[in-house]
């Protein structure tokens, strides 16, 4: 299993800096942002794993109890992925989604591949599936149906600004 985080230390790289209180105001807006369009969601999916606090955080705002995650593994290391992304167990309940209005909850839509491919997964399960993201870079292959901010910049957040931690000496 990759150690990887993804606070990239390069002072060459121009850094987006996502703290755990704007990270509160930005579910918030992106929950408006929700509440406001013609779409209602039924359930939330996370993207595991940067999907996971989002997704949370706004299913809390938008007052939706039903919530799931697919897990999906793209990004290795800082600026390295796999080929191309690939689903991991354990799956969604297939059945129980069919036909539902799912919110699929990602960080960003960096290559937006990720989000495609999960997008067209759900929608051959016949979901009426639509995105939403906190970030979402020009080279998306997707345009996110909602996204709180759009950046070229590499993106730090809170939840992997820093290494995992290990057992304590002593």
């Amino acid at each position: 299993m990759s150690q990887a985080y993804h606070a990239d230390s390069s002072d060459l790289v121009t850094k987006e800096v996502l703290s755990w209180e704007l990270f509160g105001t930005a579910s918030r807006e992106l929950a408006q942002n929700i509440a406001d369009s013609d779409f209602d969601p039924e359930i939330i999916i996370a993207v595991a794993r940067g999907g996971l606090l989002p997704a949370g955080s706004l299913s809390y705002a938008l007052g939706l109890k039903l919530a799931d995650a697919i897990n999906v593994e793209f990004y290795t290391d800082v600026h390295e992925t796999l080929p191309d992304p690939v689903l991991l167990a354990p799956m969604l309940d297939t059945e129980s989604i069919q036909g539902k209005r799912l919110l699929v909850v990602d960080d960003v839509a960096d290559s937006g591949r990720t989000l495609a491919l999960v997008l067209e997964l759900l929608r051959e399960m016949g979901a009426d599936a639509r995105s939403a993201v906190l970030y979402a870079k020009s080279a998306s292959v997707v345009a996110p149906d909602f996204v709180w901010r759009r950046t070229d910049d590499w993106i730090v957040f809170p939840w992997s600004a820093e290494p995992p931690v290990t057992p304590s000496a002593g």
